[in-house]
């Protein structure tokens, strides 16, 4: 239980898909203007995460890498399909987005409408790709610690969008320099909440 706690809280302040990696930030800039839209994506990208991290950890550890084929027979302990984990990995993230598109349009049509193309782009978005890739690297001991790790760094990329978003709104009311209105004062912010989360890497977990 202990290890579930740290790798969540891990993955929302100390490896935080945003400030720490810059992942997703194609959706984090273009979404963040309105915080309602930047809540429903941030929630998209939670629920997509949470639910496509564990199914591709089992792929990864009963089907992919070598010798995870064994449980079927002894035979196949030297067979490895690691190599077609990038496109199984994309092939159930975009079905999950499907899903989420379809569950979206149903029950907010205005949601739907003001997050446009970046709600199916949530398929193709790095910071859930690359959520996947990181549980291969990290080679988690169980699904729940893989769980932990996709919850939190879901909620990690939620709070990010969700905390510019409420800046850029405030910002609205400032006196901003011409220049850099719009995306440049963003991208300033940006770098500057980067730098506030890189004091999270001194907690030791």
């Amino acid at each position: 239980m202990q290890e579930i706690i740290n790798v969540f809280v891990r993955s929302i302040f100390i490896d935080n898909m945003i400030f720490a990696y810059f992942l997703g930030m194609c959706s984090f800039l273009a979404v963040s203007k309105n915080i309602n839209t930047a809540i429903g994506l941030g929630a998209a990208v939670v629920f997509v995460l949470t639910t496509t991290l564990p199914l591709n950890y089992l792929l990864e550890n009963y089907v992919l890498k070598e010798g995870a084929l064994v449980w079927i027979s002894e035979d196949l302990k030297t067979v490895d399909l690691s190599f077609l984990s990038f496109i199984i990995f994309i092939a159930v993230i975009a079905s999950f987005v499907q899903l989420v598109e379809m569950v979206i349009e149903k029950i907010s049509s205005e949601l739907y409408a003001s997050l446009g193309i970046f709600l199916p782009l949530i398929a193709v978005n790095c910071a859930i790709l690359g959520g996947s890739l990181f549980m291969q690297q990290k080679e988690f001991g169980s699904i729940a610690v893989a769980t932990s790790y996709a919850a939190g760094s879901g909620v990690g990329w939620a709070l990010a969008i969700v905390a510019m978003a409420a800046i850029r709104e405030k910002l609205k009311y400032s006196d901003v320099p011409k220049p850099l209105r719009g995306l440049g004062i963003t991208i300033i912010i940006t770098a500057l909440m980067g730098v506030a989360f890189m004091c999270f890497s001194g907690i030791k977990i």
